[in-house]
C-alpha cells in the first residue's frame, strides 16, 4: 500500500528528543546542567507536563517559548498505511528543529517549551502549561526580560490564544502556519472532505460519529485504512477515467463523468488548496503548445493536487474529529444544511474544464443534493457541539506584537485561517485609528496608533511541476515552497524569530526597508499586501 500512494508527500511530525523523565518532578524543581554553555533544565508543570528549558551563557534576556503542533491522542497500528506505527510520546519541544534552537541560542535567546499534559487537541491545556512554564522559567532566571511565544500548526492557536488571555505574560507573538479562530473551523474542513470521499468514492467509510470506547477507535484506524486504499485507487483511475470499485451508487450514477472531476469536486466543496506539494494546476509536460501539456494543465493536474493534498490532510482530519468527538461526547460535524452549489459556484467557473464541463458539474451537485438518499447528509449532536464551542477559541484580538507565518497551499491549516486574523486586525486597527483621531478633537495631538501585526506569505512558485523523459509528472522532488502543511526552511523560521524576539524586546515590529530586506533575503517569502487568501469555508459562511 506505501507503494501504491508513493506519490503523496505526508509532512511529519516534528519532535526534539529529551531523556523521558522516570517520575514527574516538582514544577519548582527542575533538573539543571550546563554542557557546553548551554545551562538545560528538565522538569514538570503542575499538571505532569514535562518541559524543557534552554539558557545559553550569553543570555540576552529574552525567552522564545514554543508551542509544539498536534499530536495524535492515541497509538495508531503498524499496519496503517504512512503514519502505522505513530506512538503517542509526551517529549516537551522547545523550538521547531535543531538548527533553529541551536541558532537561536547562539544569538543569545533561551528557549524553553512544553510536552503539554495530554496530546490531540489541547488548547486550554496548552495554553495552561505555558502560563506556568513562563513562571517556572522566570524563578529559575530572574534576569529574564521578555517573552516572546511562538508555536506551529496547533501551537500556533495555543500561541494566540494566550496572547489574547494573558497578554501581561508575553510581549510578542508568532503562530506559524496556524490554525486560528476555533476548532469548528477545521473540523468544518475535515468534515467536508471526509463526506465527499465517502459519498463518491466509498460508502463504508465512518468518518463521524465514532462509537465510544474501543469501537469507536477501531472505526476510526479502520477509517485511515479506507481513505488511504481509496486514494491509492484514485491515483490509477485519474489516468484511466475508470471509477474505483468501492464507489458504489456514485460510480453508477456518474459514470459517464471522470473520476478526477468528482475528486477535484471534494476538494473544491471543502476548501482545500488547488495546488500541492507537486502539482501547480498551471503546467504540463513538454511544449506549452502541444495537446499534452494543456491537458494535464487544465483536467490532471488539479485533481493530482487534491489527491495529494487530501492525504496529507485525511489523517489528521480523521484523528481531530474522533479525539474532538470523544472530548465533547458525539457528533460535532453537521451539513445538513450546508449549500454545496453555493460553494463551489465560483470555483466551478475557474475550473470548468477539470471538472469536465457544465452537465457534469451539474450532475455531481445533484448527486450530492440532499433530497438523494445516496448521499445522506450528517447531523450532529446539539450538546456535543456546545462542548465543543466551549473549547478554547479566538477573538482575533491583537494584544501584542504579532508575525503571522502561513503558506498559500498548506491543506492542513489553510492560508485563510491568517487571513482571518488579518482581517480581525484590520478592523482593530481602524477602530483604534477613529479612536486617535476622535482623541485628537480635544488633544489637538494626534497619536497614530502602533501597528501589531506582520503578515508573511510563503507563495509557491509560478510553475514548478517536474516531469520525467517519458512525460510523466515526478513526485520525488522535495515539496514547493509554499505547499504541504508547515513546510519551511530554517531561514524562514529564523526570519519570523528576528522579528518576535527584536518586537519583544523593543515592543514594536520591525517595519520598512528593515522589514523587507530581511523578509527578501530568506528567499520564498513575500509581504505582498495585495495578497489576498481565501477564508476558510466556515467562515465564508459566516459573512
Amino acid at each position: 500500500m506505501r507503494k501504491k500512494i508513493s506519490l503523496l508527500a505526508v509532512s511529519a511530525l516534528a519532535s526534539i528528543a529529551f531523556t523521558a523523565m522516570p517520575t514527574v518532578a516538582r514544577a519548582a524543581d527542575p533538573a539543571c546542567a550546563t554542557v557546553s554553555f548551554v545551562t538545560t533544565c528538565q522538569g514538570a508543570t503542575s499538571d505532569g507536563a514535562a518541559y524543557v528549558m534552554q539558557v545559553p551563557a550569553n543570555f540576552n534576556g529574552t525567552l522564545m517559548l514554543y508551542s509544539h503542533g498536534y499530536r495524535y491522542p492515541v497509538d495508531i497500528p503498524a499496519g496503517i498505511p504512512v503514519v502505522g506505527g505513530y506512538k503517542v510520546v509526551k517529549l516537551p519541544q522547545q523550538g521547531p528543529d535543531a538548527v533553529v534552537i541551536g541558532t537561536l541560542l547562539g544569538k543569545g535567546y533561551a528557549v524553553a517549551g512544553s510536552a503539554f499534559p495530554i496530546q490531540g487537541w489541547n488548547a486550554g491545556a496548552g495554553v495552561a502549561a505555558d502560563v506556568e512554564l513562563i513562571g517556572l522559567f522566570r524563578k529559575q532566571f530572574p534576569a529574564t526580560k521578555k517573552v516572546a511565544a511562538w508555536g506551529s500548526s496547533l501551537g500556533g492557536f495555543i500561541t494566540q490564544a494566550l496572547a489574547e488571555q494573558h497578554p501581561e505574560l508575553i510581549d510578542a507573538a508568532a503562530p506559524m502556519c496556524p490554525a486560528i479562530g476555533s476548532v469548528e473551523a477545521e473540523l468544518t474542513m475535515a468534515g467536508d472532505v471526509l463526506w465527499g470521499m465517502k459519498t463518491f468514492f466509498d460508502p463504508t467509510i465512518k468518518a463521524h460519529n465514532y462509537s465510544a470506547g474501543a469501537a469507536g477507535y477501531g472505526e476510526a484506524m479502520g477509517d485511515l485504512v479506507k481513505v488511504f486504499t481509496v486514494l491509492g485507487k484514485l491515483q490509477g483511475a485519474i489516468a484511466s477515467g475508470v471509477w474505483p470499485d468501492s464507489s458504489g451508487p456514485a460510480g453508477t450514477a456518474l459514470a459517464s463523468i471522470p473520476p478526477r472531476s468528482a475528486l477535484l469536486m471534494v476538494g473544491l466543496l471543502a476548501g482545500l488548496p488547488t495546488q500541492s506539494a507537486h502539482f501547480d494546476s498551471t503546467s504540463g509536460p513538454g511544449s506549452p503548445n502541444t495537446a499534452a501539456y494543456t491537458s494535464f494543465a487544465l483536467a490532471a493536474s488539479p485533481a493530482l493536487a487534491i489527491l495529494e493534498n487530501v492525504a496529507n490532510a485525511a489523517v489528521l482530519g480523521v484523528m481531530a474529529t474522533y479525539d474532538v468527538e470523544i472530548q465533547s461526547g458525539g457528533a460535532v460535524f453537521d451539513n445538513s444544511k450546508t449549500d454545496y452549489t453555493a460553494r463551489v459556484s465560483s470555483d466551478a467557473a475557474v475550473f470548468n474544464a477539470a471538472l469536465s464541463g457544465s452537465d457534469a458539474i451539474g450532475g455531481m451537485l445533484s448527486f450530492l443534493n440532499p433530497a438523494n438518499p445516496a448521499a445522506p447528509r450528517w447531523s450532529a449532536d446539539a450538546a456535543a457541539v456546545t462542548k465543543m464551542r466551549a473549547l478554547t477559541s479566538h477573538t482575533g484580538k491583537i494584544n501584542v506584537p504579532t508575525v503571522t507565518l502561513a503558506s498559500v497551499a498548506d491543506p492542513v491549516t489553510p492560508a485563510g485561517n491568517a487571513q482571518w486574523l488579518a482581517d480581525k486586525y484590520a478592523a482593530q486597527y481602524a477602530a483604534e485609528k477613529a479612536n486617535a483621531l476622535h482623541e485628537f478633537n480635544f488633544t489637538h495631538e494626534y497619536i497614530a496608533p502602533k501597528k501589531n501585526l506582520i503578515t508573511i506569505w510563503a507563495p509557491t512558485p509560478s510553475t514548478y511541476t517536474k516531469f520525467t523523459a517519458t512525460g510523466a509528472p515526478d513526485t520525488t522532488t522535495p515539496a514547493a515552497n509554499g505547499t504541504n502543511h508547515c513546510n519551511y526552511t530554517d531561514a524562514q523560521m529564523l526570519v519570523v524569530a528576528d522579528l518576535v524576539g527584536t518586537a519583544a524586546t523593543t515592543g514594536v515590529l520591525k517595519s520598512g526597508g528593515p522589514l523587507t530586506t530581511l523578509v527578501r533575503k530568506a528567499k520564498g517569502l513575500t509581504l505582498d499586501p495585495g495578497f489576498r487568501a481565501p477564508l476558510l469555508k466556515f467562515y465564508n459562511e459566516e459573512l
